[in-house]
């Protein structure tokens, strides 16, 4: 029999800060306890849940993360957004265009899911900087940065003022998607990003609805 140097119960040990992570490693495993993450939140998750999905014995899972916490911490950093390249923003020329480049099906969908596992690891977040700083890297900053481009563009094309908050314009559109999914409980649609674009985030740099 194997032997688990970890008790498998103990499924809140502290990650091992410092470590390094192997981000190649049971990308099914990693998938999995994302969606459970995003499903039950941390405190509701258990390791058991996590192998059922993946099709993985709990054993499998011990050998590879000595505790949930360590899963976790892995599958967050793991994390990308696989249908666009957010370090090349799309370049329309305009920046309502920039910006609706980025609103795609598959885009608003994985958004969805980022916020939920960002609620369901909330509680996890205020007692442990490693995982803060984790989710900061994978969740939040690939769109900030993205969108850090995309309003310096328009700065560059003298669209918007040069004395814009380019990091205030860039927490609008995130901010008001994270308040419709996680208080509202209502998905994020197209159509609704393209408002949140026309009625609020051009006009707070200074265009008119739907402008460009």
């Amino acid at each position: 029999m194997t032997q688990i140097d970890v008790d498998p119960a103990d499924e809140t040990a502290k990650p091992r800060l410092g470590r390094k992570r192997d981000h190649t490693r049971g990308p099914e495993i990693l998938d999995a306890a994302l969606d459970v993450l995003a499903e039950t939140g941390y405190d509701g998750m258990t390791i058991e849940m996590v192998a059922t999905r993946a099709k993985a014995g709990k054993a499998t899972l011990y050998r590879r993360w000595a505790s949930k916490s360590d899963l976790v911490l892995d599958a967050v950093a793991c994390m990308k957004w696989k249908d666009l390249d957010l370090a090349s923003p799309p370049d329309t020329g305009t920046l309502r265009g920039d910006l609706l480049a980025l609103v795609k099906s598959p885009t608003i969908q994985e958004s969805e899911k980022k916020l939920k596992v960002m609620a369901g690891i909330a509680s996890m977040i205020a007692r442990d900087p490693e995982l803060a700083a984790a989710a900061r890297e994978a969740l939040v900053e690939p769109r900030a940065a993205a969108n850090r481009i995309i309003f310096g563009r328009a700065i560059d094309r003298g669209e918007i003022r040069a004395d814009c908050d380019i990091e205030l314009l860039g927490t609008i559109g995130p901010s008001m998607f994270a308040y419709r999914v996680l208080m509202l409980r209502r998905p994020v649609t197209r159509e609704f990003s393209i408002e949140v674009i026309d009625r609020i985030i051009l006009p707070a740099a200074g265009l008119g609805a739907g402008a460009g």
